[in-house]
């Protein structure tokens, strides 16, 4: 069977490309919601390793997220989250409209360390660490000075889909994670280079959709949905 390649559940070398019908197969399906708007979210500031809570807007977004997933999965087998409360508080949502599955917190969804970049937004670390930032966007090797570069958040977060695809076969989960890890997961479903990164916008509670097959096929549903925050 298919083991990841690329570091998050895929590798596009070995995934089947084939539209072929899978009749005997049953696909695992992950429903990926980013938290809720914070207030370092709304300023655009780099927000990583720290804690910082849904705002007013946020906690908003993250009742309307929980409606419209509860609209698209009639039964959720789990809920799944990064431990940081910006996740746990709109994965607590959720479960509280799909059955009030116990949230369980994964270490392997959360967000990126940006280091000496955390709180600060894309113009400031600019001036600070040119040289720096454009190594940084030029390579996923590459990470902000003592942080953590975009494939080691590919590995950890690889080995959370990959256990998910195992644990769950067949079934519904709803992974609530941040926006690094969910690109990631999306760039190697979609078999997409790593300008994928840089090029696809996720907001703060979109949801994506995305089918798991044993055999390592992948079906991606809907990237971002965000008709649910109209108004908000």
């Amino acid at each position: 069977r298919t083991r990841p390649g690329r570091q998050t559940g895929t590798d596009p070398a070995t995934t089947p490309a084939s539209w072929e019908p899978r009749p005997t197969e049953t696909a695992t399906r992950l429903i990926l919601v980013r938290h809720g708007e914070t207030e370092w979210t709304a300023q655009r500031r780099y927000s990583g390793r720290g804690d910082v809570p849904l705002s007013a807007r946020g906690r908003d977004q993250a009742r309307a997220t929980a409606a419209r997933v509860a609209a698209l999965a009639p039964s959720v087998a789990a809920v799944v989250s990064s431990p940081l409360s910006r996740c746990t508080a709109t994965a607590e949502a959720v479960a509280a409209v799909v059955g009030n599955p116990p949230v369980r917190p994964d270490d392997g969804l959360i967000e990126c360390d940006f280091g000496a970049w955390e709180g600060l937004t894309f113009a400031e670390v600019r001036e600070r660490w040119a040289g720096e930032l454009d190594a940084w966007l030029a390579s996923t090797a590459i990470a902000p000075p003592d942080g953590e570069s975009f494939v080691a958040v590919a590995e950890r977060v690889g080995r959370a889909i990959e256990a998910l695809r195992d644990a769950y076969p067949g079934e519904t989960v709803v992974v609530v994670s941040h926006v690094s890890p969910i690109k990631l997961v999306l760039r190697d479903a979609l078999a997409a280079g790593d300008a994928f990164l840089h090029r696809l916008y996720l907001d703060t509670a979109g949801i994506s959709v995305l089918d798991l097959y044993p055999d390592g096929g992948v079906a991606v549903r809907s990237v971002n949905d965000t008709a649910h925050l109209t108004g908000l």
